[in-house]
């Protein structure tokens, strides 16, 4: 099947917004996936209100253990990706671990650099009371921020392992972490894998939307990994995940098919070879001239 490349929007369209988002508080819930590519993207823009260029692609994509490994430069090539593919949803791209937390001038600067090498409209970043300072400071100069709290992968090693958080004593601190977000600027804060009475208690108490992962559907929206979602990222089922697909076995039996066909000759069949008296234009670069197409 050939791709069909998608009709740039006019110019001056509406574009959701950080301040659109925030305005969903207590409203209808917002739609949130993450992305890490073109095509990609213009799948989920038709459905969602908030695409995240989320540092798991470095996980998902890059084979990575964990997203402690991503950098800047994987941040800024997925996000630029990712930006030629929206055009209607509010688009939101990770600061990686080591970009923000010495001081909130380090942030600004990363902030500032993913924005305008991007196109994004935000930045999502990490942690809880400790970064008020930051999220305060960055929104105070134009930067909107996404916050997150709960389980924060690029702490996991402090967290001791991916494990819920907010369970007993310790849904004090989440809750001030929260808190703290929501008063320090924060358009919407990420509450990920915490009990969901917890996160019911929180989203009644900060006025800007939760956006749960793992944690209760009353929260003002839902985000989850796209690649889990569609059943693509192998055998990886987190307790959170509903797979609305499994696009991963369909590719492994796609392939396998194709590799029998290769071996027992089947394909190229006749239809596949270009004939010697009627020369086109050739080959893979075909591409450059007809999008989705190897060539007639």
């Amino acid at each position: 099947m050939s791709a069909t490349p998608q009709t740039p929007a006019p110019y001056g369209a509406r574009r959701l917004t950080p301040s659109d988002i925030r305005a969903r508080k207590g409203g209808t819930p917002v739609v949130c996936l993450t992305a890490y590519t073109t095509p990609m993207a213009r799948l989920v823009d038709r459905e969602a209100d908030l695409i995240l260029v989320g540092d798991s692609v470095g996980m998902v994509l890059h084979g990575m253990p964990s997203t402690l490994g991503v950098t800047m430069e994987m941040m800024i090539l997925h996000g630029q990706a990712v930006a030629r593919g929206v055009e209607r949803a509010a688009l939101v791209v990770d600061m990686p671990f080591g970009s923000y937390e010495e001081t909130p001038a380090q942030a600004f600067r990363n902030a500032a650099r993913l924005m305008a090498e991007t196109g994004a409209q935000a930045v999502k970043l990490e942690g809880g009371l400790h970064m008020a300072e930051t999220v305060a400071f960055l929104t105070a100069r134009g930067i909107p921020v996404m916050g997150h709290v709960g389980l924060t992968p690029q702490s996991v090693n402090a967290l001791g392992g991916y494990r819920v958080q907010g369970r007993g004593g310790d849904a004090a601190r989440v809750r001030a972490d929260a808190a703290a977000l929501a008063e320090a600027g924060a358009f919407a804060v990420v509450l990920e894998k915490v009990p969901g009475t917890l996160a019911d208690a929180i989203t009644a108490e900060i006025a800007v939307p939760t956006i749960g992962i793992g944690a209760s559907a009353g929260c003002d929206g839902q985000v989850l990994v796209i690649d889990d979602m569609l059943g693509l990222f192998g055998d990886f089922r987190p307790k959170f995940v509903r797979r609305y697909a499994e696009l991963g076995e369909s590719a492994a039996e796609a392939i396998a098919q194709y590799a029998a066909d290769v071996q027992s000759r089947r394909f190229p069949a006749p239809e596949h070879v270009f004939a010697s008296e009627a020369p086109g234009t050739g080959g893979l670069t075909g591409r450059s001239t007809a999008p989705g197409k190897a060539g007639s």
